[in-house]
Parts: C-alpha cells; sequence; structure tokens
C-alpha cells in the first residue's frame, strides 16, 4: 500500500472521521464502521483532505488527460478547490477548479453558464470530478447532466472519492456512465491496514468481513 494512503487512513482515524462500532446508514443498514468527511471543518484539515485527493490524481491520471477539477454541491466545493491547490503547491499541476450552484444566479454576469456553475468549463474540456463518497451518485448525475447542458463535447475521465465502501453503487456508476471511479482508499485496503497495525479488534474485523460478505462486491484482499 502506499504511503499517501497509510496517511490518510491514520488522518481519518485522528480527525474521528473514521468510526468502527456499530452505526445506522441511510440506507437502513447497520455498518460496523462509519465515515464521516463532515469533520475535516478547519484550515488544516481541509488542507491536508486535498493534499491526499491531490495524491490520488497524480497516482491515477495523467497531467495532460484532463483541464478542470469539478466538485459537485455541496461537499465537493471545497473539495475542488484544496485539490487544485494541493496539485499546484505539491506538484506543480496548474488546473481550473469549478463547481455547481443550487440556485441558479439571475443577477450580475448571469449567463447561462455563469448562472449555474461557478468556474469555467468550455467545449470539449476534459472534466475530473472529486466527491466525498458515493452512494446512489444521485449527485454526480445530476452534475454530469449539468455540465452537458452548458458545453459541448465534454469527456469525463474520473471521479475521485475518499472511500470506496466497496458497495454496489460504485460499480452501478461506472457501468452507467463509463467514468472510472478512483477512491484514495477502499474498504478492504481500510481494513488490512488496522489490522496489521493492530488498530482494530479481532471481532470488528470479523463483523466488518461479515458486513462486506453481505453488501460489499466479495472482492477480499
Amino acid at each position: 500500500m502506499k504511503e499517501y494512503k497509510r496517511e490518510f487512513i491514520d488522518f481519518l482515524l485522528r480527525k474521528g472521521a473514521l468510526k468502527i462500532g456499530e452505526f445506522k446508514l441511510k440506507s437502513g443498514r447497520i455498518s460496523p464502521y462509519f465515515i464521516n468527511t463532515g469533520v475535516f471543518d478547519d484550515g488544516e484539515s481541509i488542507a491536508k483532505l486535498g493534499y491526499f485527493y491531490a495524491s490520488t490524481i497524480v497516482d491515477n491520471f495523467r497531467e495532460e488527460n484532463y483541464d478542470v477539477i469539478f466538485g459537485p454541491a455541496y461537499k465537493g466545493i471545497p473539495i475542488s478547490v484544496a485539490t487544485a491547490i494541493n496539485l499546484y503547491e505539491h506538484f506543480k499541476i496548474n488546473k481550473g477548479y469549478s463547481f455547481n450552484r443550487k440556485e441558479p444566479k439571475s443577477y450580475g454576469e448571469a449567463t447561462e453558464q455563469k448562472s449555474r456553475i461557478v468556474g469555467k468549463i468550455e467545449d470539449g474540456d476534459r472534466i475530473l470530478m472529486v466527491d466525498d463518497v458515493l452512494t446512489t451518485g444521485h449527485t454526480k448525475y445530476e452534475a454530469i447532466d449539468l455540465l452537458k447542458s452548458i458545453a459541448d463535447n465534454l469527456k469525463f475521465v474520473g471521479l475521485v472519492i475518499a472511500v470506496d465502501r466497496k458497495e454496489v453503487g460504485v460499480k452501478q456508476f461506472e457501468q452507467r456512465t463509463g467514468i472510472p471511479v478512483k477512491p484514495i482508499v477502499d474498504i478492504f485496503e481500510i481494513k488490512t491496514y488496522l489490522a496489521e497495525e493492530g488498530k482494530i479488534s479481532e471481532s470488528e474485523l470479523k463483523r466488518i468481513e461479515d458486513y462486506l460478505e453481505k453488501y460489499g462486491m466479495k472482492r477480499f484482499k
């Protein structure tokens, strides 16, 4: 496992974004772990989070193959900005960033594009999306449809998320859109690292494995 992935898992634990226990999800499922990126609510945290997204992008996408970092509102907004900053500061890659408005702007420079997004999306741009997680993919589908309505011949080269729970949502999104999803880490990497470092009990590990056997993609590593 690459070092930035190990650092990211430790970062999740240190900030309380990764919790092991018993949690009821929006779907109604009882999960033995929970990811909450909402705790990254200060300058240090969002800057560090942006570094991990930037590292994942550099690890998976060639610089010349994308033009814009796009974050769907709302959680994707600070992620897109932090990622663009870290791409430049740490890797000397200068890319544009953009995000959509939930409520269209109706004043000032309210062109069709400027009323609906912040940043610039041009015909033929290659879009790299960033967001916190992917469950149903609803906000991503909406964002894709929006961008296609305001610019022609766009190419969506990928989606980077914080954690892949290895449930059906990611695979369904990839099959429906043809857009590859790259997580900073997935749950298999998390459980392996926690077990190797002695940061999880045998019973906690067993509950995660049982949950993945029932709801996951059954691709244990």
